[in-house]
């Protein structure tokens, strides 16, 4: 994490600024996560790493694991979630994009606060759900 953001007092962030760093990480994650099981060309990584991150996908995260959050966690979200923005993702529904902006925001809290663990697990828990999900709709 950067020297700078350590010594900010986390609680003075808004919930747009932890989901605006949450992307960010999230997205590393994500590209991360795709690369190290897929052998591809930029372009092809590019498009799978882009069905992890849209906010459809992220907001299917965020019902999969709702429940197995701690009430901390959730209290993030909420607060992300309920914020009042001032943009809208392209192809998305707005309850997706509220939904997508908490994720963000609790992805950003958890990095801001040092939970590498926790955040590790749910990404890969939520990079699952949504493989799980996309194999489904391919079977059908």
């Amino acid at each position: 994490m950067e020297e700078s953001l350590r010594e900010h007092d986390i609680t003075g962030f808004s919930p747009l600024q932890l989901a605006y760093l949450g992307d960010a990480v999230y997205e590393l994650r994500a590209r991360s996560h795709v690369l190290s099981r897929i052998q591809a060309p930029v372009e092809k990584l590019h498009h799978i790493t882009t069905g992890l991150v849209k906010a459809g996908a992220q907001a299917a995260i965020y019902h999969a694991l709702e429940e197995e959050l701690s009430e901390e966690e959730k209290s993030i979200f909420r607060r992300g979630r309920n914020t009042k923005s001032y943009s809208r993702a392209k192809n998305a529904s707005l309850s997706e994009y509220r939904i997508a902006t908490g994720f963000e925001a609790l992805i950003g809290w958890l990095y801001l606060t040092g939970q590498n663990e926790r955040l590790d697990e749910i990404c890969g828990k939520g990079f699952a759900a949504i493989e799980e999900r996309q194999e489904q709709s391919l079977e059908r």
